[in-house]
């Protein structure tokens, strides 16, 4: 077995013990989330072991006066729940100060679910508002390290991702995405190094889980992860630029990559990164932690067809409504373990009809099968805008934006 962290060694705020092995059973890493007994995953608790903090509406009215814009619907309501210095990032946007985005996915599978697509969704919505530049990480290495995957095989899907990555609408002018095995090198590796010499065995235990049967290529990858959120691991596009801000919009399970970085980049004279964090999206079968690519059924993809999501929800969509129409109508639906609701709360634009579909669901009026009818028609029309977008990417584009390039309009 590793040995146990030493009990001086401590990044941010949170403990070094491992994440894996926390009081409240919930399981909360980079590779694997639960909760306990199968239950759902507890926020407030999660948020007070990692220490970062509730994404307030103060921000959130911040962010509309600073970009003029309407917030997005996922920051009004909370699916975007918690932060890193999101404040400071306003702050020196206010003050006229540049930042840049950046996230990234690991290409462990064919196509993307709907769970996968939240963060890029909303990177969008800021490079649009802040109109700042952003870089998307592929780490085709790390899932190579965690999954029965051939080097080839992982580098495949790292180019199949990206054309769903690209179809979400991002500005070329602003946009560098890379792939692990193509771009590390250079002033990159650079900082890699310099983030492992800063990090010790016991704090990656403390962090991360690691134990004494992982192979050391799962030990290295972290500062893989890490670096981007260093403006001088991407001269060609920040030479002269070293004190950028970067911004990392993630789900909250990829915070342990982050509370590391923090603690390394004042010691290397950077910003330590800020961040902004999502809650995770549910499996069709109820909120349990997020959806499996191991289960087809528990999640919508985006190559699904209207009949395949039509009869995923019909299904397998748990219903918080009653077992008899008459009992229904005089109890009403669970709206808290109601999954088409909370689907319809990411995906229905319109405030307005969520809250009367809530109202008259939850009071008895409205029918299990109409909620699941509405969410069909929004989930059909936001996967076919999807595929119809997806279509449009050649491979020719893929090489345009992962493209070691200076980008023309970075900032404005």
């Amino acid at each position: 077995m590793a040995p146990p962290p030493a009990a001086a060694e401590q990044i941010e705020t949170t403990t070094t013990t491992a994440i894996h092995e926390e009081d409240d059973g919930q399981v909360v890493n980079p590779w694997e989330v639960s909760a306990k007994d199968g239950g759902k995953i507890d926020y407030d608790k999660l948020i007070d072991r990692f220490g970062c903090q509730r994404l307030d509406h103060a921000l959130i009215q911040r962010v509309e006066h600073l970009t003029s814009c309407p917030a997005h619907v996922f920051l009004r309501r909370g699916v975007f729940f918690a932060h890193r210095d999101f404040a400071e990032i306003l702050d020196a946007y206010e003050r006229g100060d540049n930042f840049y985005l950046y996230t990234g996915r690991g290409p462990s599978s064919e196509a993307l679910h709907l769970g996968h697509l939240i963060p890029f969704m909303f990177t969008k919505y800021l490079q649009d508002v802040f109109k700042v530049p952003l870089v998307i990480q592929l780490t085709d290495d790390e899932k190579f390290l965690w999954k029965n995957l051939t080097v080839e095989e992982c580098q495949r899907l790292a180019r199949e991702n990206a054309k769903d990555i690209i179809a979400c609408g991002f500005d070329i002018s602003k946009t560098f995405i890379f792939a692990d095995f193509n771009y590390v090198g250079g002033a990159f590796y650079k900082n890699m190094v310099e983030v492992a010499k800063r990090v010790t065995y016991n704090q990656a235990v403390g962090i991360f889980g690691f134990t004494g049967e992982d192979h050391i290529g799962k030990v290295s990858f972290p500062p893989v992860q890490a670096v981007p959120s260093f403006p001088s691991s991407f001269p060609h596009l920040f030479s002269g630029k070293e004190n950028l801000r970067c911004l990392i919009p993630c789900a909250i399970d990829q915070d342990p990559y982050f509370r590391m970085t923090r603690d390394v980049a004042p010691k290397l004279g950077y910003h330590k990164p800020a961040l902004i964090e999502s809650l995770f999206f549910p499996a069709l079968q109820g909120e349990t932690g997020k959806m499996s690519a191991s289960d087809p059924n528990s999640a919508i993809y985006v190559t699904d067809s209207a009949k395949d999501i039509k009869n995923k929800v019909n299904k397998h969509a748990f219903s918080g409504g009653q077992d008899s129409v008459e009992k229904h109508r005089q109890l009403g639906a669970n709206l808290e373990v109601d999954i088409p609701v909370k689907y319809l709360s990411f995906f229905l634009e319109d405030d307005a009809e969520l809250e009367h579909i809530k109202k008259e669901y939850g009071a008895g009026r409205m029918l299990t099968g109409e909620v699941k009818q509405r969410l069909i028609q929004v989930l059909t029309e936001l996967v076919e805008r999807h595929r119809r977008a997806r279509a449009a990417v050649t491979d020719e584009m893929v090489d345009a934006f992962m493209a070691v390039r200076p980008l023309p309009h970075m900032f404005g």
